[in-house]
């Protein structure tokens, strides 16, 4: 027994799903653009933590994803 759908979803809830996960992605590059282009220790650890995090989402958000498109 299949619980999620084969096709996508075409709700709103699906597009903004999809639209947060562009987003993170978006966010994720510009978080190691930072990390890349820091050079305060302080800083670098904040650069990192947020690499982190965004990571995390992201990861997250593309299981839902996934789930919902049944892959």
């Amino acid at each position: 027994m299949k619980l999620f759908r084969s096709t996508p979803v075409t709700d709103d809830g699906y597009a903004a799903l999809k639209d947060n996960l562009i987003r993170t992605s978006d966010e994720l590059r510009v978080a190691y653009a930072n990390l890349e282009n820091v050079v305060e220790p302080d800083l670098i650890d904040y650069y990192i933590y947020q690499a982190k995090a965004v990571q995390m989402r992201y990861k997250f958000l593309l299981e839902c994803v996934k789930k919902i498109e049944g892959v």
